[in-house]
């Protein structure tokens, strides 16, 4: 440059020094603008995150920003470590951000984001060995100074793990359009996994993801879930979810069997058939309510409020329960059996007396205080009217106190007590039946419709056996039953004496009732085997006097009655009538041995003079009265 062109520059920017700097400064900003690159704030970013959570926080893609009042802040391939413990390394991670920032509550000290947007972002949840969970970050401060407005979710996928509990869950996460103009988009979700190691399916869907950082705020769900042949669906609001520690939810439950939700809730109950309730799900502190649910067990109905405390050693379950129609087959599972057996499966049989095992860690691994009543039971075959049973379980002792049954207009109350501390389960059974009717007893019984009589009785027995089937096996006790004066068709006593010329007369013509004065029944019972002490029927009629065996064990019988009849009749065999068989397919027959030798007497003698014949099976004389007494003759 000239002397006389340097000088002239000189002069200029000496004359107008702020157009200079304004030159300069403007040189600047064009040469900042066209080299900026937002990510040199990358690093001042991650270790601000860094200092925050404590945990590794990486922007593996671009940064870059749409300037404004509401600038638009895009980041991509960012992620954020693990707690040390985790097994995993990364806890979340996103294929590409976008957040608007409002520049106005800044100078205010507070960071409010009114959009954020994530694309293909993974969320790794999992519960620590201390209990805690990768999502505490230490402080927990709630309001923080960060407000978010509106989050939406693209291609999301969330993983659960609690190790310790056997629950692993994966489940698809995509944001929805609104309910209301304005609102945050709530998420769509689907997937499954295992809940304490049963596999289970879930579909539904959350509200904003927004709200799980105000832990003391309600959380809005309506999820499906399915586990086997279970299914649950729950509506309504958790506070808490990532620990559900409080919800008030609408929960529907059905399935094939109740007991198959032991290993999804540690809760145990018996063999059910299919079911369907509907009820609110509660919690309190370390208290679980199901509360007013309603729906049915098979073919009966069931209503009522159950609680589990989880703060004791073991669960604790109450309940109060109602049934105003409960079908008797519903029961089966109570006593030992269950709702649909397989025959060739070990816990069936084809006997009588149900033999399916008791599972012991189901009554050694919670305690509960359960009372059930039912104000109608439909039995069809057996005349029970309705129930009330108090079931007690403590420690692996479960008691039944009461456990009673209206049966044939009468009263039969029991207590029973189980002790499954051992690995054989040790039972006492006390039954007290009184003034059960007669004609109700025997409903399939036509000549017995119109009986009259009241019977009672008590069983006291002891067993031992993991099974019904073994503890009546294997029971030592008494068993005495009885009836006082009463009244009973004629025809049935003349059947039972085999009296053939009455049973004629009867048939032909009408039926009559006849005094009953007593009838007795005592056994004695070891190792299952139940013999008779004494057993008798006394009618102005006929009196059966009766011996042998009832053998629980095998179930069979071997009973021999002796019919006295007091009339005099040609046609009277007097035979003894043979009870045997087993419990399912029972036989009663006349003794032929005998009946036939009688006949052949007369058929000799009948050869030789038929007024001889006539005579030998003539009644000479009635019968003495059977030694009833005691309390049932009263």
């Amino acid at each position: 440059m000239s002397r006389s062109a340097y000088q002239r520059t000189s002069d200029g920017v000496t004359a107008h020094p702020w157009r200079t700097i304004s030159a300069l400064v403007a040189l600047a900003m064009l040469v900042l603008v066209l080299a900026w690159d937002w990510n040199w704030f990358k690093r001042p970013i991650e270790r601000q995150v860094e200092a925050r959570t404590g945990r590794e926080f990486r922007i593996g893609g671009d940064l870059d920003v749409e300037l404004g009042w509401a600038p638009l802040i895009r980041a991509e391939a960012v992620r954020l470590g693990n707690a040390e413990w985790a097994r995993q390394p990364t806890m979340a991670s996103v294929d590409r951000l976008e957040l608007r920032l409002a520049l106005g509550p800044l100078f205010g000290g507070e960071l409010r984001i009114p959009e954020l947007r994530l694309s293909r972002p993974r969320l790794s949840l999992e519960t620590g060995p201390d209990g805690g969970g990768n999502w505490e970050f230490g402080s927990d401060d709630e309001e923080g100074g960060t407000r978010l407005g509106r989050v939406w979710i693209g291609d999301g996928q969330l993983h659960f793990l609690d190790a310790a509990n056997g629950t692993r869950i994966a489940v698809a996460l995509a944001s929805r359009p609104p309910e209301r103009a304005g609102g945050a988009p709530p998420v769509a979700l689907a997937g499954g996994g295992q809940w304490r190691g049963s596999d289970f399916r879930i579909e539904g869907r959350a509200e904003s993801p927004l709200e799980l950082q105000h832990s003391q705020r309600p959380f809005r769900i309506d999820l499906q879930a399915t586990a086997g042949s279970t299914r649950a669906h729950a509506r309504g609001s958790l506070v808490d979810p990532l620990r559900l520690r409080d919800f008030d939810l609408q929960l529907a439950l059905a399935g094939e069997d109740m007991a198959d939700l032991y290993p999804l809730i540690g809760i145990a109950t018996p063999p059910t058939p299919p079911y369907s309730l509907a009820g609110r799900f509660t919690r309190d502190d370390s208290t679980w309510h199901y509360e007013n649910f309603t729906g049915e067990v098979g073919d009966s109905d069931l209503a009522g409020d159950a609680s589990v405390d989880t703060a004791g050693e073991r669960p604790y379950l109450r309940a109060e329960l109602v049934s105003s129609r409960l079908d008797f087959d519903d029961l089966a599972g109570f006593i030992g059996g269950g709702p649909a057996a397989d025959e060739d499966s070990p816990g069936s049989s084809a006997g009588v007396i149900p033999d399916t095992p008791y599972r012991l860690e189901k009554l050694r691994n919670m305690d509960a205080d359960v009372r059930l009543r039912a104000e109608r039971i439909d039995a069809p075959r057996w005349p029970i009217n309705d129930m009330d049973a108090h079931l007690l379980l403590e420690g692996g002792v479960l008691r039944l106190d009461p456990l009673d049954f209206g049966i044939a207009e009468g009263q039969v109350r029991s207590t029973i007590r189980m002790d499954a501390r051992e690995n054989t389960i040790g039972t006492r059974a006390d039954i007290a039946a009184r003034s059960l009717d007669l004609s109700h007893l025997l409903p399939e019984v036509e000549l017995a419709q119109n009986a009259v009589g009241k019977v009672s009785g008590d069983v006291s027995l002891t067993g031992s056996g993991n099974s019904l089937a073994q503890m009546l096996g294997s029971s030592d006790g008494d068993v005495a039953f009885g009836m006082g004066r009463g009244r009973i068709s004629n025809l049935l006593m003349e059947v039972a004496g085999l009296d053939l010329a009455e049973i004629i007369k009867f048939t032909l013509t009408e039926d009559r009732q006849i005094p009953v004065r007593c009838a007795f029944g005592d056994f004695a019972v070891e190792n299952g085997v139940m013999t008779a002490r004494a057993l008798a029927f006394d009618s102005s009629d006929t009196i059966l006097v009766g011996e042998g065996e009832i053998n629980l064990r095998e179930e069979t019988l071997d009973l021999l009655i002796r019919p006295r009849p007091k009339d005099r009749s040609l046609l009277s065999l007097r035979a003894p009538l043979v009870i045997d068989g087993t419990f399912s397919d029972p036989d009663i027959r006349p003794d032929l041995a005998r009946v036939g030798l009688r006949g052949a007497i007369a058929l000799t003698l009948g050869s030789i003079a038929p007024p001889a014949a006539l005579l030998a099976t003539l009644e000479l004389g009635p019968g003495e009265d059977s030694g009833c007494g005691g309390k049932y003759a009263e």
